[in-house]
């Protein structure tokens, strides 16, 4: 089985003022109603049989 493994941190700071510490880039909603994580959890959704993902952050 495959687990996807989804990188989820960074300071975003080409992003400011929209991303900041209290609200980081990977919970903005870019494009659409779901956050940049969401969009990514949801792109594995049928697209393969995956074990549910480790998603790996910063504090």
């Amino acid at each position: 089985m495959i687990v996807p493994v989804i990188l989820s941190g960074g300071a975003g700071t080409r992003l400011w003022p929209l991303s900041r510490s209290e609200y980081p880039k990977q919970l903005l909603a870019l494009h659409g109603d779901h956050s940049l994580l969401q969009q990514t959890v949801l792109r594995l959704d049928g697209a393969l049989p995956v074990a549910a993902p480790l998603v790996v952050c910063n504090e």
